[in-house]
């Protein structure tokens, strides 16, 4: 039996103009767990992200944090986010203010969570976007992959939240509405364990944070 393990990528660029940016703090979030795993002697057998920069970054800190100065990457685009913005626009006309108030926050989050379920039930098309239908093909043909190509290994997938929940909500065959939930909780590189045969993947934790136990990294807990 294999391991996979679906990491989230640290803390992006929130309200930045460039999103898709680890922040200082997400950089070491994602040391921070190379350096926990090297601490358990923990080596991958394959790694897997998906091609955005964040994704890209967080693998590199994680890669710092594990002493490695070279291992093979397969990068995988159908582990990519979904676009919120495309999302939050096909029931929001207009710019969103910048959600630097919880409030706003808050109402961001309303938002997309309408947008999702409308997108997710086929009533919406994002402009950019594959449908969901085709989004979910990205994410079990990368659950298909590992089962077929590294049965008994131990495999790394560097990701985002909306793939994550997406594979956790496959495998556990949840409704849209719990996988938004699952979705809307992610946290920051936290990691999500599957084990796995041949035939299927079958969950073992989910959103976990052991790299960031203890009050030393109390502020080091974030969702963006």
């Amino acid at each position: 039996m294999g391991t996979l393990y679906l990491v989230r990528h640290g803390q992006a660029s929130f309200g930045a103009a460039d999103y898709d940016n680890l922040s200082a703090l997400g950089h070491k979030q994602s040391v921070r767990l190379g350096e926990y795993w090297r601490e358990r002697g923990m080596r991958f057998d394959a790694v897997i992200t998906g091609t955005l920069k964040r994704h890209r970054q967080t693998w590199e800190g994680i890669a710092e944090g594990l002493g490695l100065t070279e291992q093979d990457v397969l990068p995988w685009p159908g582990l990519n986010e979904y676009d919120s913005e495309a999302v939050v626009a096909t029931i929001h006309s207009g710019a969103l203010p910048k959600a630097d108030t919880p409030e706003l926050y808050r109402a961001h989050f309303r938002l997309l969570r309408d947008g999702l379920t409308q997108w997710m039930q086929g009533k919406t098309e994002p402009v950019g976007m594959p449908s969901y239908v085709d989004f979910l093909a990205g994410v079990t043909n990368a659950l298909d992959h590992v089962r077929d190509k590294h049965h008994g290994a131990k495999v790394l997938v560097v990701s985002s939240g909306g793939p994550i929940s997406t594979a956790v909500g496959h495998v556990l065959g949840t409704s849209a509405e719990t996988t938004i939930e699952l979705n809307l909780r992610i946290r920051n590189t936290s990691i999500t364990e599957f084990a796995f045969t041949p035939k299927r993947h079958m969950l073992v934790t989910y959103n976990t944070l052991p790299h960031l136990d203890g009050p030393a990294y109390e502020n080091w807990i974030t969702y963006s």
